[in-house]
């Protein structure tokens, strides 16, 4: 299982650092916006929260890690997906369906409860959203993350393989839904009939309540469709957005050491 879990680790930070560096390529050429502040005092605090996370988190935790409960769950027959016999592929669509969904609520749940929101409001105080703000999650909000998905995986039994391309293509699509990138407006609505795109999850990230508790999902764009919680686009704009937290941008936001620190203020 061990072996399992170092080469799903291996395979997540190949895939994180390949497609982040791609990412951060288009930015420079297709952006968005203009930056309100630069990479250089942006980029080191989004980086080292993200380095911290997939270091001391998941070392600390790593009995929650999705894929070794899957993994712990298949071999002891657990979960309803290992009572009943359903075709892989099936399985496999289904959980990831599944831990979709879970997601999407995951976020939601975030902005409703206030002491969840304390966790949650570290990744809304970026000041600028490119793709670094993707890996901007405080530990806590990561640890809960990561036992609620378990407890999931655990119930319906999800297998090893829909858990690691789930979270696979959740660390691709965050990095992409969060990128300054201008994507032509006939590429973009066809792109949000079924994925999030950089236009659709900007809104989330509005300084204007109204607008930073809309458009929740991370992969699919149905679920905000479905569940009332859809905003095509922000009130002024995408160039003229202010993004962030009211409360905060006058903060130095990008440390370390603020962020790790913050939801205890």
């Amino acid at each position: 299982m061990i072996d399992g879990v170092a080469s799903e680790a291996i395979l997540r930070l190949v895939f994180t650092v390949s497609v982040f560096a791609a990412l951060a390529g288009i930015e420079l050429w297709l952006p968005r916006r203009s930056r309100a502040i630069s990479r250089r005092r942006r980029w080191p605090g989004n980086i080292f929260l993200q380095l911290v996370n997939a270091t001391t988190v998941r070392s600390l935790f790593f009995w929650l890690v999705p894929v070794v409960v899957a993994l712990k769950s298949e071999q002891l027959g657990a979960g309803f997906f290992n009572l009943v016999s359903l075709p892989a592929w099936l399985s496999m669509v289904t959980g990831i369906l599944v831990l979709d969904l879970v997601v999407y609520w995951q976020h939601r749940l975030m902005h409703t409860f206030p002491l969840l929101w304390r966790l949650h409001r570290v990744h809304h105080a970026d000041r600028d959203v490119d793709a670094s703000t993707a890996l901007r999650f405080h530990p806590f909000e990561i640890i809960l993350s990561l036992a609620l998905k378990s407890f999931i995986v655990v119930l319906l039994g999800i297998p090893a393989d829909a858990v690691l391309v789930f979270a696979i293509l959740l660390n691709g699509m965050a990095m992409f839904n969060h990128a300054n990138i201008g994507l032509p407006a006939w590429l973009d609505k066809k792109l949000r009939i079924v994925v999030v795109t950089p236009d659709m999850h900007r809104v989330h990230h509005s300084v204007i309540g109204t607008e930073h508790n809309r458009n929740f999902g991370f992969n699919l764009s149905c679920w905000d469709r479905w569940f009332g919680s859809y905003q095509a686009q922000p009130k002024a704009g995408h160039e003229n957005m202010i993004l962030g937290l009211n409360e905060t941008n006058d903060q130095n936001t990008g440390s370390l050491v603020w962020m790790l620190k913050n939801p205890f203020k």
